[in-house]
């Protein structure tokens, strides 16, 4: 495992990414100008996207449902997991559900990370793996601000008791239209559903089209995409020593946990040794795109500074380094 381990650390993503971070801390002037950082994220959803409908459009629903239905199921107990956890350790409910809708969502760049891990490694796993991350995005989003919602209405009931009438005449609107719309039509889900979409109604066909761009550029992207991230990683390092070791080992923790859980319910789907670690990564990793749109308009009362610097500062380079071989070597164990 020592062996997998350095060969991730030594990987141009990696390196490159830990340049970036070495240039935010020492206050280097680098910075990538944020047209081209929106661009870089525009490209590798939509990369990701193509590929996985290209390849969802060789297999029959019979043969994808259970891996769907897994990453649902992930979706759903994994922010449920998070709230429980935060609980023990006394955070406010605002930045729990803040953290619970950040680790239950994906980091689609981890996401991407891992296949360029597989790939280097000639490790085979499931074309229909990239449906999946669009499919994990929305669930944790969603039942998060649920059980907001069900947690302020329970606390409003039983602190008035004349709100009960009302809450029983009228029926209760547990999630306003503005969190679906941002769940489920904010740029990153948008942008990979719909190139999805895209991939399996054209399939082979679009290969010709789409190969040179998104395809055979995809890793020398990442790279470009990786560099920034570590910038952004190394500003949002300080933020996160603000909030006590507890959430310092939260961060680093919790992802071996649903790490773990995202390999057994991919090994139960039936999923290959690829396949699995990549379920592995959907649900150890945290969402820092799609979460935090969300949570900026639905939980204003959310710090930023945590539920974005503990994903960026803290679990996303864990992952990129530790966690990815980590949960090959789980897949491989099970």
């Amino acid at each position: 495992m020592t062996d997998i381990i350095m060969e991730n650390l030594l990987s141009p993503v990696v390196l490159f990414f830990v340049l970036g971070i070495v240039a935010a801390l020492f206050k280097s002037d680098l910075k990538i100008p944020h047209g081209l950082s929106e661009g870089l994220s525009i490209y590798l959803l939509i990369a990701i996207g193509l590929k996985g409908g290209i390849e969802l459009s060789h297999y029959s629903l019979e043969s994808v449902i259970g891996p769907i239905l897994g990453a649902i199921f992930l979706g759903i107990i994994i922010p449920i997991i998070t709230l429980f956890i935060l609980k023990f350790i006394n955070m406010d409910l605002k930045n729990s559900i803040g953290l619970a809708a950040t680790y239950g969502s994906i980091s689609i760049v981890t996401y991407g990370a891992a296949v360029s891990f597989l790939e280097s490694n000639s490790i085979s796993y499931e074309g229909f793996m990239n449906a999946l991350v669009a499919l994990m995005e929305s669930p944790a989003i969603l039942v998060s601000l649920l059980m907001l919602k069900v947690v302020e209405n329970k606390d409003n009931i039983s602190g008035n008791s004349t709100q009960r009438v009302g809450f029983i005449s009228q029926p209760l609107q547990l999630i306003d239209k503005r969190v679906v719309k941002e769940s489920i039509f904010g740029k990153s889900i948008l942008l990979l559903m719909g190139s999805l979409l895209i991939g399996i109604i054209l399939g082979e066909s679009a290969v010709p089209m789409v190969k040179p761009l998104f395809i055979d550029l995809y890793n020398s992207v990442l790279i470009l995409f990786l560099l920034n991230m570590g910038i952004i990683t190394g500003q949002r390092l300080p933020e996160v020593k603000k909030h006590g070791v507890k959430l310092l080992l939260f961060g680093l923790t919790t992802p071996l946990l649903f790490g773990t859980l995202g390999v057994l319910v991919g090994n139960l789907v039936g999923l290959s040794l690829g396949g699995a670690t990549l379920m592995g990564v959907l649900a150890g990793s945290a969402s820092y795109i799609a979460a935090p749109a969300a949570l900026k308009t639905s939980v204003p009362e959310a710090n930023p500074s945590i539920y974005l610097g503990l994903a960026l500062g803290v679990t996303f380079p864990f992952n990129l380094i530790i966690g990815i071989p980590m949960y090959y070597e789980i897949a491989k164990w099970f």
